[in-house]
């Protein structure tokens, strides 16, 4: 593009440095740009619970409303912050390469026994499926805002993606590594999101768009899609590829832990997508769908 390319994002220090780094990726191919920082709802509200706020977009619907108003060209999300459908005018233009896929505990020097923060579903169902005896609090905010309060409660810790850590640079904290839960689908990735139909942006985008990571963010919000899941939803999933052949994982989990069903699939990279499908299905009829109907109802009996 002749001129520059108006990139937005949320105001936070993390989704800063996404844009940022599309922004020096972009550089590399000489095409100019200009950052437009916004605040989402998720950003403005920190009390309530994001699966209270609705399924899902709360962190991306301002950035979709700009970019059907053209106030900007493209938009910068972490792509777990996604929704699986995005919204009408909308689609995925570039996939960056991947980061670190893990979630950890930072520990809380006060180091408390049983109470863990997290703000995740997702994070909560897994970790009390190991530790059913702990108790869950709530983690809502930035990570600054998020370890700030890890370091002055008393708790065991807080639950964070490490690619968020890793990417602010923050140093001496006392982590585990927590290599047994399943991801975020997504999680570690970011994505470049642009109105239908702008070919002239498509042509650049493509040149920072990452195939292998792109296709491993696919397989698993498909099988997030597919399994009727959003945010809200205690579902992980994570794809590996390498070469022609893909590793997949997925999981989904009770609230409170106690029910799980998890999978592990090796496949082909031509057949990944459609293999989802059976897979998919193969967790519904494995006791998926008695899950999904006490979440949906509310419970977890």
């Amino acid at each position: 593009m002749k001129r520059p390319i108006r990139i937005g994002t949320r105001d936070s220090a993390l989704a800063l440095w996404q844009a940022n780094k599309v922004a020096k990726l972009l550089e590399k191919y000489n095409q100019s740009n200009v950052l437009h920082p916004v605040k989402s709802e998720g950003d403005l509200n920190l009390v309530q619970p994001i699966y209270q706020m609705g399924i899902s977009g709360v962190f991306t619907r301002g950035l979709d409303a700009a970019l059907l108003r053209e106030e900007i060209d493209i938009a910068v999300h972490s792509m777990k912050d996604v929704p699986t459908a995005l919204a009408e005018g909308l689609e995925i233009v570039a996939v960056l390469e991947r980061g670190a896929t893990e979630d950890v505990i930072v520990k809380s020097p006060t180091s408390g026994e049983t109470l863990v923060a997290t703000g995740s579903l997702r994070r909560k169902a897994q970790w009390l499926r190991r530790n059913p005896n702990h108790t869950i609090t709530g983690l809502r905010g930035n990570v600054q805002t998020r370890l700030n309060k890890v370091n002055t409660n008393p708790w065991l810790g807080g639950i964070f993606a490490l690619a968020g850590l890793e990417r602010l640079e923050i140093k001496d904290l006392e982590i585990e590594v927590l290599d047994w839960m399943l991801p975020a689908p997504a999680q570690g990735a970011v994505v470049v999101v642009a109105k239908s139909g702008r070919t002239d942006l498509k042509e650049v985008l493509a040149l920072i768009n990452h195939s292998n990571t792109a296709l491993e963010a696919q397989l698993e919000r498909e099988f997030l899609r597919q399994l009727e899941g959003g945010c809200s939803s205690p579902i992980g999933a994570i794809a590996k590829v390498n070469g022609e052949e893909v590793v997949f994982k997925g999981g989904l989990f009770s609230l409170d832990g106690s029910k799980a069903i998890t999978i592990e699939k090796r496949t082909t990279r031509s057949n990944a997508v459609s293999d989802i499908t059976l897979w998919v299905d193969e967790v519904l009829k494995s006791g998926g769908k008695e899950i999904l109907r006490e979440l949906k109802d509310g419970k977890d009996s």
